[in-house]
């Protein structure tokens, strides 16, 4: 009996070490997937789709078969990356739908959506052009961003702020102008000026207000900005020049793949 007992105490244990070490490592893959999703991410915006898995790897700072064992050909990371960030944007607008009231909510949204997709150029031409996109994956993430943004204007619309004779689509096609308008201007003041008087087209006659809404919504008029190296929004300053990076860490491994390509030649 007490052997059995000392037995089944060892078994429990290496069960929990087991089990433990599981976790770990699960642990460490969604991390070095989002390592390799960010990176990625950064790469086709700033080279176009024609960077290579490699070069990706090199910049999330993994191994290129962890790049391989995650997303086993670039048309798989592409849309992976695609779907990360239009979930993303179904994440904010529900948090839009929580956090304020119906109007100031549906055009906080729109803002958030213009400010981060404006610089996703090459990986929207690279879906645009290719027949076989929409995939499954994306064509799933499309449908829930359609739903969030339904619902945002339905509720505009019943508030009295938005136009009745506007659709969903309508919305998407104006967004999409509005992020062209945004890269257009090297200014950012001078962008999101633009960008505001061409949403101002949706709000109902008795609606207008110059612009109130976007300086009362918290966050609206002047969007948190993000990192250039991690994506990641923080606290801009209040004076002094605008800050590129979110920390030290971001700003320091940025520096070391601009120097990177002097040091090897």
């Amino acid at each position: 009996m007490e052997c059995s007992t000392r037995l089944s105490v060892t078994d429990k244990g290496l069960r929990d070490m087991t089990t433990a070490s599981q976790d770990a490592g699960r642990a460490d893959a969604r991390r070095n997937r989002m390592k390799v999703l960010a990176a990625a991410a950064r790469a086709f915006d700033d080279h176009g789709i024609d960077v290579s898995l490699g070069e990706i790897a090199r910049q999330a700072g993994v191994g290129a078969g962890t790049v391989y064992r995650h997303f086993p050909s670039k048309e798989i990371l592409l849309e992976a990356v695609l779907i990360h960030q239009v979930d993303h944007l179904v994440d904010a607008a529900r948090r839009w739908a929580t956090g304020t009231t119906p109007v100031p909510a549906f055009f906080g949204f729109l803002l958030e959506v213009v400010d981060t997709s404006y610089g996703r150029k090459y990986a929207c031409e690279a879906v645009s052009t290719d027949t076989s996109w929409p995939r499954p994956g994306l064509a799933a993430s499309a449908r829930r961003f359609r739903q969030v943004l339904d619902e945002l204007l339905r509720a505009a619309q019943e508030a009295g702020g938005v136009r009745t004779d506007i659709s969903a689509d309508d919305v998407a096609a104006l967004t999409v102008g509005c992020a062209t308008i945004r890269a257009a201007h090297r200014d950012r003041t001078g962008g999101t000026r633009m960008v505001h008087l061409a949403l101002e087209g949706l709000r109902t006659s008795g609606a207008v207000t110059e612009g109130r809404e976007f300086r009362d919504a918290p966050g609206m008029l002047h969007a948190a900005p993000r990192c250039e190296e991690c994506g990641a929004r923080f606290d801009a300053r209040s004076t002094g020049r605008p800050a590129r990076y979110c920390g030290a860490t971001c700003r320091q491994r940025a520096h070391r793949r601009r120097v990177a390509p002097a040091t090897r030649s």
